[in-house]
């Protein structure tokens, strides 16, 4: 393994020193390519409308474009088996991005939706058991996995909202204004300590919008399925929310006592 990871260092290093960024590019290019051919195929079984198409492809490009350039500014010496797993949960959540938005101008196909998604969401458990045994874990590649799952919620919850109403979008959107908020309270930024309920319950919000968007239970049943998810992420989020709130107030205190202590000699 230590051989074949200096092998992958040479080939990404020129004779000068110089990050050939050209290796994990050509791989991040298949992955769109791949994407591209399903949604050439979903559009040959279902005979995709435009919003499915623009949005499938859309989807393609932006994946490729930002993924292209944190590899780039990574400078990981190779893409790695775990990166090529998610890389094909990425495609397989594009498929479903695609029939989400062709599900507005007409009825939508859901075994095949709920197909994708269930394969999708199998192999989120594969990638970081191949990064831990290939000794390939990277920063990257966990940000990569946790971009794929909560984008794939977001899509889920548009799907399912449409029948149960928006406040479904609450599952999906509630990251995104995590993230946002970090942007005005930077302590929401610290790092969280591992957690196996937070795990549990990120994993649990696809099962149970999946569940809900197969549409095999009563709408009140399925309105119970998506309650539960809610409240588990709004558990989860309040609690880690409440931790880094905790924390970050140590350092301040300790500032502040720090500044009185001349004072009081």
């Amino acid at each position: 393994m230590a051989l074949n990871n200096l092998n992958n260092l040479n080939n990404t290093y020129d004779a000068y020193g110089t990050y050939d960024a050209r290796p994990v590019q050509q791989e991040t290019a298949v992955g769109a390519a791949a994407q591209i051919l399903l949604l050439a195929l979903l559009g040959t079984a279902i005979g995709m409308g435009t919003a499915g198409w623009l949005t499938g492809l859309a989807f393609a490009l932006a994946s490729w474009a930002v993924l292209s350039r944190a590899l780039h500014r990574s400078r990981l010496p190779s893409f790695g088996p775990a990166n090529r797993v998610t890389l094909g949960r990425t495609a397989l959540v594009g498929g479903v991005t695609a029939l989400v938005a062709d599900s507005f101008s007409g009825a939508p196909p859901v075994s095949l939706l709920v197909g994708l998604t269930a394969v999708a969401l199998l192999l989120d458990g594969v990638d970081g058991k191949v990064a831990r045994r290939t000794g390939t874990c990277s920063p990257l590649g966990a940000r990569f996995d946790m971009e794929v799952d909560a984008f794939l919620i977001l899509v889920l919850s548009v799907y399912v909202a449409t029948d149960l109403g928006p406040w479904v979008l609450l599952i999906g959107g509630m990251r995104y204004v995590f993230v946002a908020a970090a942007r005005v309270w930077p302590w929401l930024t610290a790092p969280l300590p591992p957690s196996t309920a937070r795990k549990t319950v990120a994993a649990l919000q696809g099962v149970l919008l999946l569940v809900a968007g197969a549409d095999l239970l009563p709408r009140p049943a399925n309105t119970g399925v998506v309650t539960l998810a809610l409240g588990l992420l709004v558990w989860s989020f309040g609690r880690d929310v409440l931790w880094l709130w905790r924390t970050s107030r140590v350092p301040r205190a300790l500032a502040r006592a720090a500044v009185r202590e001349p004072v009081a000699r």
